[in-house]
């Protein structure tokens, strides 16, 4: 653009002084605007800082020194791209247009020899340099309306190339914003979604090793009241061992309060550290459905005093998807603690089935009043129903939003015996 500026003003100029003698002073500015159009283009330099005062000055510039208007053309483009009002915009394309106009009708004005516009419509060959007459092919007034005409164009095409650079910066500005918008929207789910686990997480371990202690808790009172009523009929052997029982009762809630503490502290440190919270989310060998995590589970349900009597037919479980595996060990998990916290003392019914036929299909039961016994499968599944449960709380919502993002069925609710049912089916994923 420097370049192409500076030649054309340099071309111009030289047009312009050919019908001035060299020992005129007009021939003597005419030097003087030759100079300064080497140094004329590099005022484009300018067009991104200050737009506008780069306009005006081209503007000002081609009207002062003959030159050609492809300078402010080329400003004006500049301008039309950085400024979006509109006021700037309909003042600019007049001022440009104006200036243009001016600058090809004066060189279409001038003596044959001296004009651009006359050498385009030249016959060939003719001319001083030749050492003949300039013949002209067209008259002055068809010289005149095509310089108008051409000026007409140049103002287009600058007009719609800086519209055209506008349009694009502004999409291009509008494409940023909305990917900044994106990726903020992305960061706030991501952060929410991840709250969400963890709190998720918190409620699973915490909810379930409490309740264990309240059932733990509730035996040992059972087993001092019991040894202060009959402490007068035992003798000393009796004694000791209601003693040493209620020892080893206080021993194991010691320590699952201990494992409490640290699941507690487990999920401060998540907090703590979110960065870190995802890998401590993953499924683990305690927190997804194994062999051994699923005897642990039921054994610390038994040995806190729960009756459970259990069905499970598991085949191939070493090939479950860990992550389908963690939301089945939650299942079971959610299932034994709403039990002990709302039933407790009430006999819990326990089914598990897993293999690739089925997929994961576990149910967890117990009537709400201790005396009436467990009804069976067959007889409670068809009137569950998540609507009508009252022991919604964080738990059991949560997981069936856990159930439903990983394409499983959740139901809650009561039967006609008042018999609370946790019932999930799980696709088979490896």
């Amino acid at each position: 653009m420097v370049v192409c500026a500076g030649f054309m003003c340099l071309a111009q100029t030289a047009f312009a002084a050919q019908r001035f003698g060299q020992d005129s002073a007009v021939y003597v500015w005419m030097v003087f605007c030759m100079l300064v159009a080497f140094a004329i283009g590099f005022l484009l330099l300018a067009r991104s800082r200050y737009p506008r005062a780069t306009f005006v000055a081209a503007c000002v510039v081609v009207l002062v020194f003959p030159y050609d208007p492809i300078l402010a053309l080329m400003a004006l483009t500049a301008l039309l791209a950085r400024r979006n009002d509109m006021k700037t915009t309909v003042r600019a394309i007049v001022a440009g247009g104006f200036v243009t106009l001016a600058a090809q009708v004066r060189d279409a004005l001038r003596p044959p020899e001296a004009s651009i516009w006359h050498m385009v419509f030249a016959k060939p060959d003719t001319g001083s340099q030749y050492g003949t007459d300039l013949i002209m092919l067209a008259d002055d007034r068809t010289i005149v309306i095509t310089a108008i005409v051409a000026a007409l164009l140049e103002l287009a095409i600058a007009t719609l190339a800086g519209l055209h650079i506008r349009s694009r910066a502004l999409a291009s500005l509008a494409t940023a914003k909305a990917d900044a918008q994106v990726a903020q929207l992305k960061t706030t789910i991501d952060s929410q979604q991840l709250a969400d686990a963890i709190a998720a997480e918190a409620h699973d371990m915490l909810a379930h090793s409490l309740s264990l202690l309240a059932l733990n808790a509730s035996a040992l009172q059972a087993e001092s009241k019991k040894l202060a009523a009959e402490a007068g009929s035992l003798d000393a052997g009796q004694l000791a061992g209601q003693a040493s029982r209620i020892a080893d009762k206080t021993e194991e809630i010691r320590k699952q309060a201990a494992g409490a503490l640290d699941e507690a502290h487990s999920v401060i440190d998540m907090l703590r550290h979110p960065e870190q919270a995802k890998a401590q989310l993953a499924p683990s060998d305690e927190t997804s459905l194994t062999r051994e995590s699923l005897d642990a589970l039921l054994g610390d349900a038994r040995a806190a005093g729960m009756r459970l009597n259990t069905w499970i037919d598991i085949q191939q479980l070493g090939q479950l998807n860990r992550e389908t595996g963690k939301i089945a060990y939650r299942v079971l998990q959610e299932g034994l603690t709403n039990a002990s916290r709302h039933a407790p003392g009430a006999p819990v019914s326990l089914e598990l089935t897993v293999n690739p036929t089925v997929g994961v299909h576990a149910h967890v039961s117990n009537p709400t009043n201790p005396s009436v016994p467990a009804a069976s499968a067959d007889a409670t599944r068809p009137a569950m129903d998540s609507k009508n449960a009252f022991r919604t709380g964080a738990g059991l919502p949560g997981l069936a939003e856990r159930v439903r993002q990983a394409e499983g069925t959740c139901r809650f609710g009561f039967d006609a015996r008042h018999a609370f049912h946790v019932d999930v089916q799980l696709p088979w994923v490896e």
